[in-house]
């Protein structure tokens, strides 16, 4: 796993959210994006930090910061799980990995002893020009949408 750097252009790409609509990062210049990559939906943990950011939503708002989930699930697993937890953002579809391995957090995961190929709980906040502002390697979903709002001033 080689994550991007800060100052880094972040990598365009074009996919579908969880209602099939066509979502391009490049549609986002000229605000700040959070991207954070988190491994399946509907999972205890991945349900938390979707959760913060949903009860940090109005703010994220207020400082005009797009909100962008990504996992290697399709738009019918998304779907699923932004109507079950209300989630008002925009959750992206990457079945075929080429987002998650374009922003290097596709890797080796252990849980239990067992190793597996997935995708590692990374966080990046994208400035209005494109680029990497600030990276979250090692998210602890916990209270992490806070630590963006914080870092994002």
């Amino acid at each position: 796993m080689k994550l991007l750097e800060i100052g880094e252009k972040a990598p365009n790409f074009t996919t579908v959210d969880q209602d099939g609509e066509r979502v391009k990062l490049s549609d986002f210049r000229g605000r700040k994006v959070v991207l954070y990559f988190y491994p399946k939906d509907d999972t205890p943990g991945c349900t938390k930090e979707a959760c913060s950011f949903r009860d940090g939503w109005s703010a994220f708002r207020r400082k005009k910061i797009e909100v962008l989930g990504v996992s290697a699930q399709d738009e019918k697993s998304h779907k699923k799980f932004a109507e079950k937890f209300s989630l008002p953002f925009r959750l992206l579809a990457d079945a075929d990995r080429k987002i998650v391995e374009a922003y290097g957090v596709w890797g080796e995961k252990s849980l239990y002893g067992r190793k597996f190929m997935g995708t590692n709980r990374v966080t990046y906040l994208i400035d209005e020009k494109g680029k990497i502002a600030a990276i979250w390697p090692k998210v602890k979903p916990d209270g992490h949408a806070a630590e963006i709002l914080a870092a994002a001033g």
